[in-house]
């Protein structure tokens, strides 16, 4: 056990050195310090996150990347250390308080040394006081991996990757909304006036009562224990559910899914419907008190999210912000471009040239117009009919993939409540919530419905308002709303 201890301290120390003595070249061949400058943006309060790439790490040092792929849970915990001790060396100027918590730290500060100061050594205030290192940072280090890293299929993700950095994609089918989550709770105690901290790690807490500090331990005067809101630390979360692609599961079986936990800077990154890659920690939900009577042996895992980054459908790429090239400008202005861009649409299906012109409008839209507040949609809707073996499936699942926001399905499989919203409740909160239909997952995209006629009569009038409208009214369990459905 001694030389595992000092075998994390000489971790720390290739952590230190690697964060102060990284250096990428510039576009003019100067050295940069690539984290030394984050830590000094960290230390003025300008950043509250850093993220490190394990192909730095993996090129200062190959050894410490595998450790931290293999540990990484350990690796974050060490990594936020080494930071909090080299932040004094990075500081230039006193920072102004920018929140609550910050006055509430200053002044905690100020009682401690008053208390050191003001009484003989003997007598000097017990550890109990010391306050916990999440609540003293305010920061979150995240981990990127390495370009090379294979993607794990969702359901490979077993008990072996637990703890470990793990790589996964799919297509996020819930996104909750974004709260605040309690890192660190204050009590204060109504007898002696002590405060103690209580730091939670999982979804849910067991509050303390009594105070646990030495006045009332003496005494036995059974203080009571007050949480402080304000004194303590809170987080924003969210938590997002990921389905795996469906070209990804096996002969016979359904998609399965995996719960990711977004914190702080991750949160809002993605959205129901979009298509993302993931690296994070794979770890057990830890549960306290009755739930962990209840669940017995069995434990839920989720995803710990570090790394959140939305995929191009068709190539698997992260989406780029690219700016158009002037080469591609000078191709715009050419005279054909209205046919040249209408017959790269399913070049493999000839002809059908007038349906790829309309397919095209229907992708590009229109400009919609308000005059005194009435609104007039600017955006086609397209119904193709024709024999059978006319490629009109493939024509719509080909516009599926183009479209960076589409949602695919079939008159038969889907109902008017499917196409529209849902009242759900929410596991979480136990709250009664909306979950989006498919024309409500396609808002600025387009929702692509085979076999329309098979679609019953009742179902199809529920399509009517989104395609004239383009919003869908709701009016179920109390909830009473409209919801977003444009092209």
């Amino acid at each position: 056990m001694a030389k595992k201890a000092a075998d994390y301290e000489a971790e720390k120390q290739k952590l230190k050195e690697f964060l102060s003595g990284f250096t990428t070249q510039d576009d003019q061949g100067r050295k940069k310090f690539k984290y030394a400058e984050q830590l000094t943006a960290i230390a003025h309060r300008e950043q509250v996150s850093i993220t490190i790439d394990l192909d730095d790490v993996a090129e200062h040092d190959e050894e410490l990347a595998q450790a931290i792929r293999e540990n990484t849970r350990r690796y974050n915990n060490l990594m936020a250390e080494v930071i909090e001790t080299l932040l004094p060396d990075y500081k230039e100027r006193d920072v102004p308080a920018r929140d609550a918590l910050d006055v509430f730290i200053k002044h905690r500060h100020l009682m401690d040394a008053r208390t050191v100061d003001g009484a003989n050594p003997a007598a000097a205030q017990p550890v109990r006081n010391t306050f916990p290192p999440e609540l003293m940072r305010r920061y979150e280090v995240y981990f990127k991996s390495q370009s090379n890293e294979k993607v794990i299929p969702i359901r490979e993700v077993k008990a072996s990757q637990i703890g470990k950095l793990v790589n996964v994609k799919g297509i996020v089918v819930r996104a909750t909304e974004v709260k605040p989550m309690m890192q660190v709770a204050t009590y204060t105690c109504d007898q002696c006036g002590a405060e103690t901290y209580q730091p939670i790690v999982s979804t849910s807490f067991m509050p303390q009562i009594n105070c646990p500090g030495e006045d009332c331990r003496v005494n036995r005067s059974g203080g009571r224990l007050t949480l402080q809101s304000r004194g303590s630390k809170f987080t924003k979360f969210q938590e997002i559910k990921v389905q795996e692609h469906s070209d990804a599961v096996p002969v016979g079986h359904i998609p399965r899914s995996i719960t990711v936990y977004a914190r702080g800077d991750q949160t809002r990154l993605c959205a129901p419907g979009d298509h993302v890659g993931i690296n994070g920690i794979y770890l057990p939900i830890r549960k306290e008190g009755f739930q962990a009577m209840t669940s017995g042996l069995l434990s839920d895992t989720y995803l710990e999210a570090h790394r959140i980054a939305k995929l191009n459908k068709a190539e698997d790429d992260e989406v780029g912000e690219e700016e158009i090239t002037q080469e591609e400008l000078k191709q715009l202005a050419e005279q054909d471009f209205y046919n040249k861009l209408s017959s790269s649409i399913a070049p493999e299906i000839f002809g059908h040239e007038d349906v790829k012109k309309a397919l095209l409008l229907l992708l590009v839209g229109g400009v919609d117009k308000n005059p005194a507040g009435m609104k007039i949609r600017g955006n086609i809707n397209i119904c193709l009919m024709g024999d059978p073996g006319v490629a009109k499936s493939q024509l719509l699942s080909y516009i599926d993939r183009l479209a960076p926001r589409s949602q695919y399905t079939t008159g038969r499989g889907s109902s008017g409540v499917g196409l529209t919203a849902a009242v759900m409740k929410d596991p979480l909160t136990g709250e009664m919530t909306l979950e989006g239909g498919a024309l409500v997952l396609a808002d600025q995209g387009i929702c692509c419905i085979d076999e329309f006629d098979k679609m019953d009569e009742g179902d199809r009038t529920a399509i009517h308002e989104v395609m004239e409208q383009q919003t869908i009214s709701i009016a179920k369990a109390g909830i009473m709303t409209s919801l977003n459905a444009r092209v």
